[in-house]
């Protein structure tokens, strides 16, 4: 039996107030290492004037997901391992959530942090929603306009999402499609004549 995996449905913004300190949680997909710092880059470049940016990710299928995550200036144990801990209780992965905090005036303590980070990790995670996470490849196409129709067809057939396209001399299309359709998609570009077609990570 095949074992399914989840991700957030869509990147969502929650926030909430806690003794005076706004925390401010996000989340999103990510499917890199890199790509999940630049999430957090991001997120520090909208909150300059913020105490901490603290955050968790996992990444990855099967038993050892990358995992990661920082208390960024918060006491240890206080803000990543919560964050981490309401991602482990979504059973999500390909995920990042950053909790964004601006100090109020008022200490919370060591349980106070851990309960906030947690709780608004968890609550931005709830609004998101998840969905199954299905593996994909992606193709990059080339071809010349007289073929598009055909093309179009062929990827609606096969589920396939454009992810980014160009319309110049010949039209350049990159497609990500589900890992099931590889063989019989590969099959049907095959057939045609004209067209180049790449895997690319």
């Amino acid at each position: 039996m095949d074992t399914t995996y989840f991700i957030v449905a869509r990147a969502l913004r929650w926030e909430q107030k806690i003794e005076r300190s706004l925390f401010i949680g996000d989340t999103c997909v990510v499917t890199s290492s890199e790509e999940a710092q630049a999430v957090v880059n991001q997120i520090k470049e909208e909150h300059p004037q913020a105490n901490h940016h603290c955050y968790a990710y996992r990444i990855g299928l099967g038993n050892y997901p990358t995992t990661y995550y920082s208390d960024q200036g918060e006491p240890s144990g206080t803000a990543g391992q919560p964050i981490l801990n309401a991602l482990l209780h979504e059973e999500l992965t390909n995920t990042i959530v950053v909790v964004t905090r601006y100090f109020g005036g008022k200490k919370l303590g060591i349980r106070g942090l851990i309960d906030a980070y947690h709780s608004t990790a968890l609550q931005t995670l709830k609004h998101a929603g998840k969905k199954p996470l299905v593996p994909s490849f992606t193709l990059q196409i080339e071809l010349a306009y007289p073929q598009l129709p055909i093309i179009n067809h062929l990827l609606q057939t096969h589920e396939a999402e454009t992810v980014g396209q160009d319309y110049g001399a010949t039209v350049k299309l990159t497609v990500r499609v589900p890992e099931k359709f590889r063989e019989s998609l590969s099959n049907a570009l095959a057939a045609i004549r004209e067209v180049q077609w790449q895997e690319i990570d």
